[in-house]
């Protein structure tokens, strides 16, 4: 096995995806990007977010699925002030899955999903 990533396949949003993603998360890069011919189409990109590599993508077939709260991002915040900003900006336009608080098992946690329907969990201890 050479190597194993996560990956994201938007229909049509990834470009979007990327713009927000690159406002949000200030450490974010874009290390590969590549557009379908003569389109705004996402045919590959590669992000880097704190050392995890996310691979995304327009599919170019429409499916019946999307995705699911199942799979999300993990991320570990440094600082009460950092946590409570990243969950309310990714909550405008996004859904609540376990509000920002104490859950015993974290200081303040929170799972939310953006408004392109990825899932991110986010912690601070």
């Amino acid at each position: 096995m050479k190597s194993a990533t996560t990956f994201l396949m938007f229909q049509g949003q990834a470009h979007e995806a990327i713009q927000q993603y690159k406002q949000w998360f200030t450490d974010l890069t874009v290390e590969n990007l590549t557009y379908m011919e003569n389109s705004q189409k996402v045919a590959m990109a590669v992000l880097n977010l704190k050392g995890l590599k996310i691979m995304m993508n327009d599919s170019i077939e429409k499916h019946d699925f999307t995705f699911t709260p199942a799979t999300s991002i993990f991320v570990e915040c440094e600082t009460l002030a950092e946590i409570e900003s990243l969950v309310a900006l990714i909550l405008e336009g996004g859904q609540v899955l376990m509000p920002l608080e104490n859950y015993g098992f974290s200081k303040q946690f929170a799972w939310i999903e953006d408004r392109f329907g990825v899932s991110w969990q986010f912690t601070y201890n």
